[in-house]
């Protein structure tokens, strides 16, 4: 049984689980193509109703929660945020997103647990289930050498909002391979590979024909380099060619 007949196997025990005991089953954390997997499998899960979330509005790591389609209860997903922030900003080195995530998976935590790391300035807010927030919390005390505080946020209103750099262009025709050259500043023949390689997902669902038009408000992520957001066509020039709008998630 190869990697992705496993996965199958375990959403699809999760879905019967959730119908026969009428309760609600949750995966982990899945990347974009497991999401994808699970799309594609929908029809085979018949009796259950498959949403999804991340913790946050268009998170891209997302957690599916099975439910029958008569459930008569409320229920939350078990994602928890935490903020991790410096005890002195002043004396912070400069962070990634890479720095948080290695410092988490050197405590021994599975990437499979752990959900989007939002980075802004020396900040980081990371998405977690419930099960191993408390262990990040006492253990997680640095990240590189600056030593780092950690709390809970409760409130959505308190999470931090993507910030978008807002670039335009044109071209003859709105195809993705044409909007990813754009959004990543490579020509468009040089996208065809990610395209064609299975790396490239629109609002969570491969994509691999470079003459795919996305629609506005169309999220599109790339493996290994991104995603933006297609904003639409603003206007045409003289030559007929498109004038365009993408907002890239920084």
């Amino acid at each position: 049984m190869n990697k992705d007949e496993f996965f199958i196997k375990r959403i699809r025990e999760l879905a019967n689980l959730s119908y026969q005991r009428d309760i609600v089953t949750f995966s982990d954390f899945l990347n974009l193509n497991e999401q994808n997997i699970v799309n594609e499998q929908k029809n085979q899960m018949p009796g259950v109703i498959i949403e999804c979330s991340g913790g946050y509005e268009q998170a891209e790591r997302q957690m599916v929660a099975f439910h029958p389609d008569a459930l008569l209860f409320p229920w939350e997903y078990p994602i928890t945020c935490l903020k991790i922030e410096p005890l002195a900003a002043k004396f912070s080195e400069s962070l990634t997103h890479r720095d948080f995530l290695g410092a988490v998976l050197n405590l021994g935590i599975e990437r499979s647990v752990i959900g989007d790391i939002l980075v802004q300035e020396h900040t980081a807010w990371i998405f977690c289930h419930n099960k191993i927030a408390d262990y990040i919390i006492e253990n997680l005390t640095r990240v590189r050498h600056t030593a780092m505080k950690i709390s809970k946020v409760d409130n959505p209103e308190h999470f931090p909002t993507p910030h978008f750099e807002t670039i335009s262009g044109t071209c003859a025709s709105v195809r993705l391979d044409t909007l990813i050259g754009l959004a990543f500043q490579s020509s468009r023949s040089n996208m065809v590979s990610f395209i064609e390689g299975g790396q490239v997902f629109v609002n969570g669902k491969l994509i691999t024909s470079n003459g795919y038009e996305p629609k506005d408000g169309d999220i599109v992520s790339v493996r290994g380099k991104g995603r933006f957001r297609y904003e639409g066509i603003w206007g045409q020039t003289k030559k007929g060619r498109y004038s365009i709008k993408l907002s890239r998630y920084q």
